[in-house]
């Protein structure tokens, strides 16, 4: 049984940064800054509230008789509840023999071409640790996008406005970039194990350093080019995030409406038709927090049972990281323009291009991540350079004319060389599907 130290990392961050945020905010209060104190104190009680109610939704405790559960969750005492009872369930595990076992059968991921299947007994205590890892993991992500990300912006718009950086809000923003980079990992290895969940995943340790070198360097660049251009043009800032927000947040509705699916009824049992549009509502809003500071691994997918994506869409990211970098260079660029005074000691071209160059590092750590480090880079039905080469293609295709396209298209369709080579490759990619457990019973 794995040591729950996610667990412990998720507390530790919620506890630091909320009481933080507190102590700043009366800071604030105490200074005469009753606008400074209002915004810091509801980003910090915002993600308080709702992370109470994931934890209170995943693990069901509506339904169960646990009234001082319920009580604690109110006084804001969840995580910390929840904490001791996923190491007094580690640390007792193993001391009674457990009546019922399950027996859970995955695949490794292929070595050399081969794989097997391995099978695990899997108890009660290990089935509601795992239980506790995964709601701490989302709570995580909840926490840093939704009131992690906003806080940070905040103080570094002040700090920017203020022309000082005292030790207690750059300690703050320290936790806040701490706390949104930890979500972000949590969130890639969140649809790491969604996408391949019939798979033994290890994620290594060089894994998780290129997650964090890259989520971290997106992260902070993509907060410095929204707090520099909010300081020079404060009337454009409004617009720029609702068009940014909203354009995520019906992105996926866009995509339900033209997939005429059928409204998604296996959420809840107990959940009606409108308590399963708030969930999927409060889902797509959380999805488009993501996207608003940087890519969301997971894709929601709401015309899927499973409500997430399991494919890899290269052409998709390849997509969200040219336009942020248009964006962000463009944002740049009206921040330069329309600089004000309080950058006169201020080497402007030189931060212009720093803050280019580590979006560009951000975007290659990531290139690092999915070419050499992901742990299922063996399943990937095509490599990610490849993908990026097929959508510069297909960017060029389209850059065309018309008549040139539709006349190429009938071309293909009529060569009987490239029916003959489209069902060659077909084939070749069924069969690598089905190699690892051809293997495997080989084996067997």
């Amino acid at each position: 049984m794995k040591f729950p130290g996610s667990v412990l990392i998720s507390l530790v961050l919620f506890l630091s940064e909320t009481t933080a945020a507190v102590c700043l905010s009366v800071l604030y209060r105490t200074d005469g800054d009753p606008m400074w104190h209002r915004l810091t104190l509801f980003f910090a009680l915002l993600p308080c509230v709702l992370v109470q109610l994931s934890l209170v939704f995943i693990h069901r405790d509506v339904t169960r008789d646990r009234p001082l559960v319920l009580l604690l969750h109110l006084l804001q005492l969840g995580p910390l509840v929840r904490c001791v009872e996923a190491f007094y369930i580690y640390f007792h595990a193993g001391r009674v023999e457990e009546p019922y076992v399950t027996i859970t059968k995955k695949w490794q991921v292929p070595k050399d071409g081969y794989s097997e299947e391995i099978e695990k007994e899997v108890g009660q205590a290990e089935r509601k640790l795992f239980m506790h890892r995964s709601a701490f993991s989302r709570a995580s992500v909840i926490q840093a996008f939704l009131g992690s990300a906003p806080q940070l912006t905040l103080q570094l718009y002040i700090s920017v406005m203020e022309q000082e950086l005292t030790a207690a809000r750059s300690t703050f923003m320290i936790l806040s970039l701490l706390s949104i980079v930890y979500g972000a990992l949590r969130c890639n290895i969140l649809a790491i194990r969604i996408k391949y969940d019939d798979y033994d995943v290890r994620v290594k340790p060089a894994a998780y350093l290129c997650i964090f070198l890259w989520r971290s360097l997106e992260i902070a660049t993509r907060v410095t080019v929204l707090v520099l251009f909010s300081s020079v043009l404060r009337i454009w800032t409004f617009p720029l995030v609702l068009a940014n927000f909203f354009g995520f947040f019906f992105f996926p509705w866009i995509l339900f409406w033209r997939s005429e699916s059928p409204f998604p009824q296996n959420i809840e049992k107990e959940f009606s038709r409108v308590g399963t549009t708030i969930v999927l509502c409060l889902l797509t809003f959380l999805y488009a927090g993501i996207n608003m500071f940087c890519w969301s691994a997971v894709q929601v997918e709401l015309s899927d049972p499973d409500l997430i994506s399991k494919s890899q869409n290269w052409c998709r990211m390849a997509v969200y990281y040219v336009l942020r970098l248009f964006e962000n260079a463009f944002l740049l660029m009206m921040w330069y323009l329309y600089k004000t005074d309080i950058y006169l000691y201020v080497c402007t071209p030189l931060l212009f291009l720093r803050l280019l160059l580590c979006y560009c590092m951000a975007v290659f750590f990531m290139l690092v991540f999915y070419q050499f480090c992901h742990p299922c880079k063996k399943l990937f039905s095509s490599s990610i350079t490849e993908a990026l080469l097929s959508c510069s293609k297909f960017l060029c295709f389209t850059g065309k004319s018309p008549k040139s396209t539709v006349l190429t298209e009938k071309a293909v369709v009529k060569s009987p060389e490239n029916t003959d080579e489209t069902r060659g490759s077909s084939k070749t990619i069924d069969s690598l599907k089905r190699s690892p457990h051809q293997s495997a019973s080989s084996n067997a």
